[in-house]
């Protein structure tokens, strides 16, 4: 980023495990965390929505701080900007909000810095950084991520074929990762994580070969998380047995939760939506579609902000 430019960076939100692709499987979808930056004298963040208006507004913003910690990483000092944080992403409802911020902290640090990060950089630092390659990869290269990480080394699939409507069913209270991570399993057994392999690699075949019916039924055959996550996400096991019948291929727990997402068969989503606000009224219903991009960093000439 040179003196005088402005830049725009856009980050897509993300759901993460689909249910058997537990801590490997990302999709993008169309809700986006924007940032309008340009340099300043100081570091000053800009929220534009009330929910981002919790977090600090200085160098101590975890966007921020994400950028000068990547940027020392390549031992470059980043000069302070001014940044306008927009986002339609719910936070800690289990659609990627704190990978997004990752992945915008890494683009600002790679465009201020000057640091000219590859792809596969910027994916192996977002990943280290949240800990599993899912939703910080799908809101990196967008659409369907499949990724492994495995010690310092991260690979991953991406394919951007995949078109799926899909709906994300919303509650109201939050559900942090850690909180929902906690009622996890330490192991399972042989036999059990053999069942839990089968089922996701045939949940990625089918969603492959488009065959959207199978793929639903691998979602709902999740050994991973789901049977444990069910306690704190009650709305979950409802969904489950009535989607269906409204319309939706299959549906799964969005990464840790609390929202839930499915996959709709086309033309079916107003009927979905109404069958599902008779039983769970209290719930908010967001029709979605894959992002196809990731994310993107464009600049303009512009002053400096005094």
């Amino acid at each position: 980023m040179n003196e005088g430019e402005m830049l725009f960076i856009k980050v897509p939100a993300s759901s993460a495990n689909l249910g058997p692709g537990f801590d490997s499987i990302g999709l993008a979808l169309n809700l986006y965390l924007t940032l309008d930056v340009v340099r300043s004298d100081r570091w000053e963040v800009i929220p534009l929505t009330e929910d981002l208006k919790e977090f600090p507004q200085d160098e101590k913003n975890f966007i921020v701080k994400t950028a000068i910690e990547v940027a020392e990483e390549f031992h470059t000092i980043l000069s302070p900007c001014q940044i306008r944080v927009d986002s339609n992403i719910p936070l800690a409802r289990g659609l990627g909000s704190s990978a997004s911020a990752i992945v915008a902290g890494i683009e600002l640090a790679d465009q201020v810095g000057n640091l000219r990060l590859t792809k596969q950089q910027k994916f192996e630092i977002a990943s280290k950084m949240e800990g599993h390659p899912d939703n910080v990869g799908a809101s990196l290269f967008g659409g369907l991520v499949i990724g492994c990480q495995l010690g310092e080394e991260v690979d991953a699939e991406i394919i951007h074929s995949i078109d799926l409507e899909v709906l994300a069913v919303i509650p109201e209270e939050e559900l942090l990762t850690k909180s929902s991570r906690g009622v996890l399993p330490s192991t399972l057994s042989f036999g059990e994580a053999v069942s839990a392999g089968a089922v996701s690699n045939l949940f990625v075949a089918a969603l492959l070969t488009n065959n959207l019916e199978l793929a639903g039924k691998m979602m709902k055959k999740d050994k991973y998380h789901q049977p444990y996550r069910k306690e704190l996400v009650p709305h979950l096991q409802i969904i489950e047995e009535c989607a269906i019948s409204f319309g939706a291929y299959g549906v799964a727990l969005s990464g840790a939760g609390p929202t839930v997402l499915c996959f709709v068969k086309p033309g079916q989503m107003n009927t979905l939506i109404e069958g599902l606000k008779q039983t769970l009224p209290e719930m908010r219903f967001l029709p979605l579609e894959v992002d196809k991009f990731g994310s993107i960093c464009s600049g303009a000439n512009i002053t400096k902000v005094k």
